[in-house]
């Protein structure tokens, strides 16, 4: 095992010499890492394939491209995100440079996680880097294929000394998170999080959490039922449900329940066929220890659809569970594999209460035609994200952000978003050390004639637009000289030669 401390500490001095900073060595590390996946792309793929079973399709969608698009998002953009940005500012401020800096962390920790093992490790570390700091990148072990590709050929498109892959397991986890760093990005489960939140207390480091949970279902009674199966049937069974956004359960009411299932029946053979275990678009659970914790869930449960499974090839095939009850471990935990169970509520009301007495989850899906419906979820439930008649689509919006809250976790990404998790956004305020005297409202012996001004001043903003943005200026100019010799300041203006 590497010397972690060792490693921190050289990735860590290259940063203080502001290496990272400029626009050129981001902009270069930003288009080796586009030359990287050009040029590595099939193998990318063929390791999902052992990895996961992913089709080469799903893929290139899922996985490549989205990280892909990303990259050249942020390559256009770079510029004008790294520009300082201009704040309101109050008559009292007027004549001062007022400004917000990015600036980045420093050394950053990327956790990734084994289901999307490209993008869910290639995305935080594309921001990470446009926004100007060092990276060390954990690919997980679970998809071990991919962790060996990353960690192949990372090294030999970026700047070795500022960006690193380190491959292995919880002992090499457990290392990294033994060092200071100045950011942690993870995402995986909130067991894990907990202790990687833990690690970072320590040193008050700042993290962003994406984990998951039971995202629920809600399918109302006036809705096109086969096209609502058509799209739960492609979120649900996606990556064989390994998915941190899949729909995790629905919620109908009962004359709902059967008539849905049978258009689900029906696209499971016509996405499938109805062997489903020779398709080529159907995924595997990504090892032994997951098969069996999947497969358990299927105990004691009423299976509408599916049900099969095999050790040996990691199959377990798209099932449908039918009037699940709170006590059935289906329903207790993320099920992070395919089976989607049915839970039976009166309306919308009670599946509205049923969302809130749980744990908030990273997305929360409804169908229904019906505003009053849609606006009772919309405005009485909370998740990270929110697709209203569809699934998973609202993730690959890079003009919104992607993260969870609560339990589903904290901090959010894509797009400028992205950026701005990994930038410190600092204030900066910049004075003239000329006209002094018209700081005397604030200084000693404190009057109430002053503080009067004091509140007066405060209480006005200034609005520019064109031409008027010369107004406010002499307007400042004339109000403080006015309330300055009012007070008994003598206020003095520098000359035109004065520099």
């Amino acid at each position: 095992m590497a010397n972690f401390a060792e490693v921190v500490r050289a990735v860590r001095q290259v940063f203080r010499t502001g290496r990272t900073k400029t626009y050129e060595w981001r902009y270069a590390q930003l288009s080796a890492m586009l030359k990287m996946m050009d040029e590595n792309k099939d193998r990318m793929t063929a390791a999902l394939k052992k990895d996961l079973n992913k089709n080469k399709i799903e893929s290139m969608i899922m996985e490549f491209n989205l990280c892909r698009n990303e990259l050249i998002l942020s390559m256009n953009n770079l510029k004008d995100w790294m520009k300082p940005e201009k704040v309101k500012k109050e008559l009292m401020n007027i004549m001062d440079k007022c400004y917000i800096k990015r600036e980045p962390y420093g050394l950053v920790l990327v956790l990734g996680a084994w289901n999307y093992p490209v993008q869910l490790t290639l995305l935080p570390m594309i921001a990470a880097i446009a926004a100007g700091n060092c990276v060390i990148v954990k690919p997980s072990e679970m998809s071990e294929q991919t962790a060996i590709l990353l960690e192949e050929i990372v090294p030999k498109y970026f700047d070795n000394e500022c960006v690193k892959v380190i491959n292995g397991g919880i002992p090499e986890t457990t290392g990294l998170l033994q060092e200071r760093f100045d950011y942690i990005f993870y995402t995986g489960n909130n067991v894990v999080a907990k202790i990687v939140m833990a690690a970072a207390a320590k040193n008050l480091t700042p993290v962003t959490l994406e984990l998951g949970g039971k995202s629920p279902v809600y399918v109302d009674r006036n809705c096109d039922l086969t096209t609502v199966a058509r799209r739960l049937v492609w979120g649900k069974f996606l990556n064989a449900g390994q998915t941190c956004i899949a729909p995790d359960y629905v919620m109908c009411q009962s004359d709902v329940q059967d008539p849905l299932i049978e258009e689900i029946r029906k696209v499971l053979i016509d996405f499938f066929t109805d062997k489903p275990e020779q398709s080529e678009s159907f995924g595997r659970i990504v090892n032994g220890r997951h098969f069996k914790r999947v497969e358990k869930l299927l105990t004691g449960v009423k299976v509408a659809v599916g049900g099969v499974t095999r050790e040996e090839e990691r199959y377990i095939s798209p099932t449908i569970v039918r009037d699940c009850k709170l006590s059935d471990a289906v329903m207790q935990d993320e099920i992070f594999g395919p089976i989607l169970p049915f839970y039976v509520v009166r309306d919308d009301k009670e599946a509205v209460d049923f969302i809130n007495d749980r744990e908030k989850p990273l997305a929360m899906y409804v169908f229904s035609r019906n505003q009053r419906i849609i606006d009772n979820f919309v405005n009485n439930t909370s998740s990270g994200g929110m697709c209203i008649n569809d699934c998973i689509m609202h993730a690959s919006m890079p003009s919104m952000p992607f993260g969870g809250v609560g339990h589903s976790g904290m901090g959010a990404y894509h797009g400028k978003f992205s950026y701005d998790t990994f930038s410190h956004r600092r204030s900066v305020m910049q004075r003239d050390l000329k006209m002094e005297s018209v700081n005397a409202l604030r200084y000693p012996p404190y009057t109430e004639k002053k503080f009067g001004i004091i509140k007066w001043l405060t209480k006005k903003s200034v609005k520019r637009t064109g031409i008027m943005s010369f107004f406010p200026l002499v307007l400042c100019g004339a109000v403080l000289a006015f309330f300055l010799k009012a007070v008994g300041v003598q206020a003095r203006w520098p000359s035109l030669g004065e520099r």
